[in-house]
């Protein structure tokens, strides 16, 4: 398998091409979990795989409590179905709270402060509420808890990963906090053995072909774990060498689909990029860190035939969006027309005109 089938098979078990879903929750699921730091980017991630999907109705899907947005990998921003969220959380959570625990004892937060942290957060959310991490700040500092520097963050963090708070419905582009278990119904608690198989087979599914390694760097997992649980699963999968590689798919997804030419408006942190620890089948080397800062952040990045051309941003006016593309080679006139359709897919996402601006390197 080359890197360009490589590339172009992600591209399709991602649903970036020929997407099979129509529903925000259906599509959420398929992909187990995707990295969100930036809210606007991510619910582009969810139009980019989404046909005639627009902005508001993803938005909807947050306020309906059908996805949800929080910590649950790595730890990081991920948006998840609402159906998978405590499973997932019963199967990571455990891991990175003893990754936190020399963080926590440097910012002084103890497990009392946890505690009284917790028990301030559930009296203030009990009942429906839905507040911004803002207001609950300004209450935990009226009950003499200290929120200064990076502690604020951290203890929401564990109030997450306790199954405590879930983000709630979206109060403009705020992120609200409300209680998991009023939010979210309970379901039926799975063995930790079935959870990992079961994260292992939606993440193959979806992100495949992958390595071990790269689902490791996805899940945060530890090595000995994921191991196990792969060989748990191997029978549900085929296994593709490439470059002195092992890659894992699931033998429903095609693993020579046909050449895809067509352009697309990535955004930044998408799960095309991020989720894999090499990212050289669809990233060259060279361009690495004009799409990724030196500080980890991912770029919004525009795709040809499965490789990374360059970068994008936006400028959001009255009544358009300009996209501004800065090109990593020179396009070809054909190029340039699909790119230009991509823009108008992001536009339309918004419900905005567009105009892609800087049209050549």
């Amino acid at each position: 398998m080359t890197s360009e089938e490589i590339s172009a098979i992600r591209l399709h078990n991602q649903q970036i091409a020929a997407p099979k879903f129509r529903k925000v929750q259906d599509l959420v699921h398929w992909m187990g979990a995707m990295q969100a730091q930036d809210y606007s980017m991510c619910k582009w991630a969810i139009g980019a795989r989404l046909p005639d999907i627009t902005d508001e109705k993803v938005t909807e899907a947050f306020q309906k409590g059908e996805i949800i947005r929080t910590h649950l990998l790595r730890p990081t921003w991920h948006i998840v179905s609402s159906t998978d969220i405590y499973w997932i959380l019963g199967l990571t959570a455990p891991h990175i709270k003893r990754l936190l625990r020399s963080r926590h004892r440097h910012l002084e937060i103890s497990q009392s402060t946890i505690m009284k942290c917790q028990s301030v957060i559930e009296k203030l959310l009990v009942g429906g509420k839905h507040l911004t991490r803002e207001e609950i700040m300004l209450q935990l500092q009226n009950a003499g808890i200290s929120t200064e520097g990076q502690r604020a963050s951290h203890l929401m963090l564990t109030a997450e990963l306790d199954g405590l708070v879930c983000s709630g419905k979206p109060n403009g582009n705020k992120q609200t906090y409300t209680l998991l278990d009023e939010w979210v119904p309970k379901t039926g608690s799975i063995s930790r053995d079935e959870s990992l198989h079961e994260l292992i087979r939606l993440y193959f599914a979806s992100h495949g072909p992958a390595t071990i390694q790269d689902f490791i760097w996805w899940s945060g997992l530890p090595v000995k774990d994921v191991k196990n649980g792969l060989e748990m699963v191997k029978s549900d999968f085929i296994s593709v060498k490439a470059d002195e590689h092992t890659y894992w798919v699931s033998p429903a997804n095609p693993t020579s689909p046909a050449k895809n030419t067509a352009a697309y408006l990535v955004p930044a942190y998408d799960e095309f990029i991020i989720s894999y620890r090499d990212r050289t089948d669809s990233l060259e080397s060279v361009n690495n860190k004009k799409a990724i800062s030196e500080n980890g952040l991912f770029r919004p990045i525009i795709v040809v035939n499965g490789k990374v051309v360059g970068i994008w941003k936006r400028q959001l006016k009255k009544d358009k969006v300009l996209v501004v593309p800065e090109y990593f080679r020179q396009v070809t006139p054909k190029e340039q027309i699909q790119i230009e359709t991509a823009a108008k897919r992001y536009g339309q996402f918004l419900n905005l005109d567009t105009e892609l601006v800087n049209q050549a390197k």
